[in-house]
């Protein structure tokens, strides 16, 4: 109860309004769930010396005042929508037909711009974490909007994942974004990311992808087939050894004088096929990026992990082509750095949703 003026601190207040207001919501119980209605009473009040009218202290904790529906009714929505991938309209079906809840698609869609803003203090939270961590994987991929073709990056540090929008792939942010980041950055062959000064380690699965198209192009080039395959036999063993050990320096840094001795014998050497000569200038540029995760804890070989992140984003991006704002996909990728770091973390995302907790922990 209000007892004094938060404007003059004067005692001498009644009670000037009461407003009901009915939430509209789900109540999840241990065998279903139900539709649930809620009626709110809250009251203002005026200070008789000033005239100051005003809510009671606790008013916004028991109301959120403009808003007519619960948190788990929008949690729900928001869940069938962003992971299950169920369409709005057909949420709307659903709604109405076991809840007898009847709500537009445009309220539907509104939810997600809600519950992003609600969360975006989170997914700062997200991104902050990962640029302190000892190892990030990056990678990017193009989305169609409505009125422009864009890029969603994607960072992981395997147990948070961060999706951003850029409205071109030019890397000229990479600098200032990863200012002070003190660890190893993984990546494909992309341009952009030579300029950064952090230790690199770059996608080998890129490299033999490459190797394996030249070579299924190339049948009869010997010289390329020997380069592939001393190549091949030196990843071998370093992957077997990953197997067994895991990504331990201590394990892998006896690896430095095999790449030493590949380098000498594969790499230096003058070649007569264009193609091994590309490839050897190829491995000269990124000699400390090949095989820097032989010299560091926990740093893959591949960018594996984040390839996993985007899936979620691919999948959705079949649907939505063509049809997003830049707003609309702002909100869902706050939404979806939110889901996937639960997913890496083994958080129950919808449990997270419903808990209303802005911390990931």
């Amino acid at each position: 109860m209000v007892k004094t003026c938060p404007q003059c601190g004067c005692t001498k207040i009644y009670r000037h309004q009461r407003y009901k207001r009915l939430v509209l919501d789900l109540k999840f119980l241990k065998d279903g769930v139900k539709r649930w209605l809620t009626k709110f009473f809250v009251y203002r009040f005026r200070c008789v010396k000033c005239g100051k009218v005003f809510w009671s202290e606790d008013a916004k904790k028991i109301l959120p005042v403009r808003r007519k529906f619960g948190w788990k009714l929008i949690a729900w929505s928001t869940y069938e929508n962003l992971v299950k991938g169920v369409s709005y309209r057909k949420i709307r079906t659903n709604l109405e037909d076991l809840f007898r809840i009847s709500l537009s698609v445009m309220t539907l869609n509104k939810f997600k711009s809600y519950v992003a803003d609600y969360y975006r203090e989170t997914y700062d939270q997200i991104i902050k974490r990962i640029l302190k961590s000892s190892v990030i994987l990056i990678d990017e991929t193009t989305i169609p909007l409505k009125d422009e073709v864009g890029y969603v990056w994607v960072l992981t540090n395997m147990e948070d994942v961060f999706y951003f929008y850029r409205s071109s792939r030019g890397g000229a942010f990479l600098k200032d974004f990863f200012q002070g980041f003190r660890g190893v950055l993984v990546s494909d062959f992309y341009s952009a990311y030579d300029s950064l000064s952090c230790a690199q380690q770059k996608c080998l699965v890129h490299l033999i992808r490459d190797l394996n198209d030249d070579l299924y192009k190339n049948p009869f080039n010997q010289e390329l087939g020997d380069f592939a395959q001393n190549f091949s036999e030196l990843l071998k063993d370093i992957v077997k050894t990953i197997d067994r050990y895991g990504l331990k320096k201590r394990h892998l840094r006896k690896f430095n004088k095999r790449v030493d001795r590949f380098y000498r014998e594969a790499i230096e050497p003058d070649c007569e096929s264009e193609i091994v000569f590309q490839y050897q200038k190829r491995f000269r540029k990124y000699r400390t990026k090949l095989f820097a995760f032989i010299n560091h804890d926990g740093v893959p070989w591949n960018n594996n992990g984040v390839e996993h992140a985007i899936k979620h984003f691919a999948y959705y991006r079949r649907t939505v082509k063509g049809k997003l704002t830049k707003r609309s996909l702002e909100s869902y990728l706050i939404l979806l750095s939110i889901y996937q770091t639960c997913e890496y973390r083994r958080i129950n995302f919808f449990d997270f949703l419903l808990s209303g907790n802005r911390v990931i922990s």
